[in-house]
Order: C-alpha cells, then sequence, then structure tokens
C-alpha cells in the first residue's frame, strides 16, 4: 500500500499568497468555495497509514501538520508518526519548515549530496541536532529502502531521479543564472511498495524521453502545476518572469505538460505546486474544466488517495 496525504498543493506564496490582492486570491479571503485555500507544496507517504514521511519541509508545515490528523503525536507527552523528511530540492520552499522540526525529535533527513552540501553551508539549520536528526544522501537511479526510527521497513522504496530544473533563487551566479540543468539540482520520486508505483515531480522545466520512459504506466503521478501557461504572471502584471524563467513547463500547449503526458498509460494524474496566478484554483474557470476533461486532478490540502 502507498497511502499518500497532500499537506499542501500550492506553488511559493500559497494561495492566497499573503501580498497578491489579484482576484483569485481576493476570492479566496472572501471564503468562495469555488476558490479553496491551499498551504504550499508537500506531500505525506506512508506503507502502512501509521508512519509517515514527509516529502519537502514547505513553510507552512507547522500549519499542515497541525490541520492533518494522521501526523499528530499518538503517545506519550512528546512523539510523532513523521519518521523522517524527504527531500527533492533546495528551494526555500523545501527547506524552510525544516526550522519547525528543531525540537529534539528523532527524525531521518534525506536529500541528494547536492542539497545536503547547501544545508551543511547554512548554520541556522544546525537546529536540526545532527545527534538527533541523521542527514542522509540519496543517491540518483538508487533505491533506498525507508525506516522507521527503530531501524525496522516502512514498506516503502524510494528511486530519487533527476528532472530538469534550475539551481534555486538564492543560488542563481554567472552568465545564465536560469540556465536548465539536469544534474540532481531538482530531483523526482519514484515511490513502491514492490506492487505500485507514484511518482512525485513538483518541480520541472521541460520534458525528455527519459522523464516520459519513468512516468509512464504510474499508478498515480502528482506533477508541476505551477503556471496554465509560460506568460501567465507577465500577462497578469503579477511579475517580470515566465515559467521557463522560473524552470516551470506550463500546463498548456503543444510543449506543456498535459500534452506530454498524454499517451503514458498513467492512471492517475494529479497536479501539484500550482501558482496563486493559474486559474485552474478557479472551480468554475474555463481552465479547470479544460484540465478535468483532459484527466487530470487538481489536488487540495488534505486530498488523499491509495495506490
Amino acid at each position: 500500500m502507498i497511502d499518500i496525504i497532500v499537506l499542501g498543493a500550492a506553488a511559493g506564496g500559497g494561495f492566497p499568497q499573503w501580498n497578491s490582492n489579484a482576484p483569485g486570491c481576493r476570492r479566496a479571503r472572501a471564503g468562495d468555495p469555488a476558490a479553496l485555500p491551499r498551504t504550499q507544496a508537500s506531500i505525506a507517504i506512508s506503507g502502512d497509514g501509521k508512519n509517515w514521511f514527509v516529502v519537502n519541509a514547505s513553510p507552512d508545515l507547522r500549519t499542515q501538520i497541525n490541520q492533518t490528523p494522521a501526523l499528530h503525536p499518538q503517545e506519550g507527552l512528546r512523539s510523532t508518526p513523521i519518521a523522517g523528511v524527504i527531500l527533492t530540492g533546495g528551494e526555500v520552499d523545501t527547506i524552510t519548515g525544516l526550522l519547525t522540526l528543531r525540537e529534539r525529535q528523532p527524525l531521518t533527513l534525506l536529500a541528494t549530496p547536492e542539497v545536503l552540501s547547501m544545508l551543511d553551508a547554512n548554520p541556522i539549520f544546525e537546529a536540526l541536532n545532527r545527534a538527533v536528526v541523521s542527514r542522509e544522501p540519496m543517491g540518483l537511479d538508487q533505491p533506498l529502502a525507508l525506516k522507521l526510527a527503530d531501524g525496522a521497513p516502512a514498506g516503502l522504496t524510494i528511486v530519487p531521479f533527476a528532472v530538469p530544473g534550475k539551481v534555486p533563487l538564492y543560488a542563481e551566479s554567472g552568465p545564465d543564472p536560469a540556465a536548465i540543468c539536469e544534474n540532481g539540482e531538482t530531483i523526482g520520486l519514484e515511490i513502491s511498495d514492490g506492487s505500485h508505483r507514484v511518482c512525485f515531480v513538483p518541480g520541472c522545466a521541460r520534458m525528455t524521453d527519459n522523464l516520459r520512459v519513468r512516468l509512464r504506466g504510474a499508478d498515480a503521478v502528482f506533477f508541476d502545476g505551477t503556471l496554465w501557461v509560460d506568460d501567465e504572471m507577465v500577462r497578469a502584471g503579477l511579475g517580470e518572469k515566465t515559467g521557463r524563467r522560473m524552470g516551470h513547463m506550463s500546463m498548456d500547449g503543444m510543449d506543456g505538460t498535459i500534452a506530454a503526458l498524454r499517451d503514458l498509460g498513467i492512471k492517475r494524474k494529479i497536479f501539484i505546486h500550482i501558482n496563486n496566478s493559474n486559474p485552474v484554483l478557479l472551480a468554475d474557470t474555463r481552465e479547470r474544466a479544460a484540465v478535468e476533461a483532459a484527466g487530470w486532478e487538481i489536488s487540495h490540502d488534505g486530498m488523499r488517495i491509495t495506490a
């Protein structure tokens, strides 16, 4: 069994974003049922429905834990069913929530060597005492059997794999700071219980043949849904960067995600990491109708699926 809870479905800033007065964010603040609020992207995975691994520690992690009963302490004065945290990159949106977990709770922190080196370089993350929170590297394309705090098998195996992406904004440098690379700076996860397979790709700059092969036939795929179209934020007057500049594919278009994953035999296709500017967040838009007609689901906080 692969049990998955969506802790947060939105991209950085959440929905509504704290400083956005755009129409969608205004609707969300007003309690419009067609504009459900969402926190920043993260999921929790489990092989038994009792012990969990958080994938990406978003800035909203404390709120996400509090609104998810499966992640509440179950015994004693201090405890947690969270056995570890898995990181798919070093962006602010994926690592900031680690500081929420600084109360000397034994956990395992799993990330690529590149991301671990980013954490090592910033002393603030030493708030997670290494004697309590172990840091373990993940190798690309190397299966890793997840373990609980006592060393018992968690019932899930993950395979980290490189996807096209870019370095975090705070690490951009050089003549081409937004260069797309596929070297482990951005990764996806293949999650398996031995019988079922789920892929989690919250950030992706472009589709490749290798990625299509990886996703083909999966029981479920959670995929980067940042923008509907590449110049969405520019058109709306919300920013100067396109999706490509930020390292994200768009949903629509001939080179978009919907077209790229159309014939891969994936049982459930679910968008996650959705920007507050994206009209698919609003249940009554033509873009939302088009996504659903194409066989995709729009994730929301608290969404739970089992494969």
